[in-house]
């Protein structure tokens, strides 16, 4: 059976590899068109478009692995079966159950490797690609997208209601326009921090620069129903501030949730949760992301298949582009099924789970099919 093991994994490992160093070589053509296009406006060259579009490629294969697995899979099965090598391997005992086993171990591989390219290489390789594009065209931002992070907690024994906004964040990590407003519980405004940047530690703690700080000073007792509120003002060069959002969460704010590991969109989605925000989006989009690896499992299954069909049931190219039509139709209804998850409120896990279920039961009805029947 040893035997067996090293002729499917490296049959279908190389048609994998093959395919999707096909997808990658198209998807860095054009993506260097586009980097070529924006380092000549600012003088870079063809070599820095070169290597941007090479930091990119994670990103994409992350995308693709699926896909990738689908197609790599079907072109070596059936390929096998169209020259009777697979028939000879069931005549010698490759059982339907084992055949099962074995791909299954080998998807396990193929989903390791996803959740590693994309929770590690492809957020690290986009960091570093945004980096260097802010440094060679002299821009800090890494993105104009702002983001409104929202807080509760209580300071000197009493209850505050915190609402700041981030207008840019650099390709450092450091902030840029934050405005800072603190409310009482019901709801009126007593302070308000303006500051031109801002850097945000691990614990919490904030060290804003270049602060100026408005405080409204409410009178107590009796005289605070007739007299106004007291304007103070001050200009700070800095000034920390403690709280409970720490660099992860603030990280996660401003970032796409495609551009977010599993772990930042876990940390984000419980801090939307703590302070009673709205969080159907990122959680469906979290469950996605958990779920994303084990479609290479689903893809397995879905070409397993096709090693049991007859050679004489159309050919290579023909089981190939079916299955691409597969892949594409998996990933049509993972998008679609997320946003109709979002408009009706549906459980996050089931809109994220629901899709590769399906496609899963498919690929077994028409395995067992073919197995009794063919």
């Amino acid at each position: 059976m040893r035997t067996v093991r090293r002729l499917l994994y490296r049959d279908i490992v190389g048609s994998v590899l093959f395919v999707s160093l096909a997808f990658l070589s198209l998807f860095y053509f054009i993506d260097f068109v586009d980097e070529l296009e924006r380092m000549s406006r600012i003088g870079a060259g063809a070599a820095r478009a070169a290597l941007l579009s090479l930091m990119v490629l994670p990103g994409h294969l992350y995308e693709l692995l699926p896909i990738a697995v689908l197609i790599g899979s079907i072109f070596s099965l059936a390929r096998m079966a169209q020259s009777s090598e697979f028939t000879i391997l069931r005549t010698g005992g490759l059982g339907p159950r084992r055949a099962l086993s074995l791909l299954a171990t080998l998807a396990l591989g193929f989903a390791v490797l996803t959740f590693a390219v994309g929770d590690f290489l492809a957020p690290y390789f986009d960091k570093q690609a945004d980096i260097m594009r802010a440094q060679l065209s002299g821009d800090v931002s890494a993105s104009s997208r702002g983001a409104w992070l929202k807080e509760h907690r209580v300071v000197a024994g009493e209850e505050r209601n915190f609402s700041i906004h981030v207008g840019q964040a650099s390709a450092s990590g450091a902030l840029q326009d934050v405005r800072i407003f603190e409310f009482n519980p019901q709801g009126g405004l007593i302070a308000r921090m303006e500051a031109k940047k801002a850097k945000v530690d691990g614990r919490g703690q904030w060290l804003l620069e270049d602060v100026l700080r408005t405080e409204w000073l409410q009178a107590k007792g009796e005289a605070a129903l007739a007299a106004p509120p007291v304007v103070k003002e001050a200009q700070l060069p800095s000034w920390r501030w403690d709280s409970s959002l720490h660099a992860g969460v603030v990280a996660a704010a401003l970032l796409p949730t495609v551009s977010m590991s599993t772990l930042e969109l876990y940390r984000y989605t419980e801090h939307l949760s703590a302070q009673e925000q709205s969080a159907q989006a990122q959680n469906i989009a979290f469950w996605r992301k958990a779920f994303y690896p084990f479609a290479c499992f689903v893809m397995v299954a879905l070409a397993l298949p096709f090693a049991y069909l007859h050679g004489r049931a159309g050919g290579i190219s023909l089981k190939v582009f079916g299955g691409i039509m597969l892949g594409i139709s998996f990933v049509l209804l993972n998008n679609v099924a997320g946003h109709v998850g979002v408009l009706k409120d549906w459980t996050p896990w089931i809109v994220a789970a629901s899709p590769s279920l399906a496609y899963m039961a498919l690929s077994l009805a028409a395995f067992g099919w073919l197995v009794r029947y063919r």
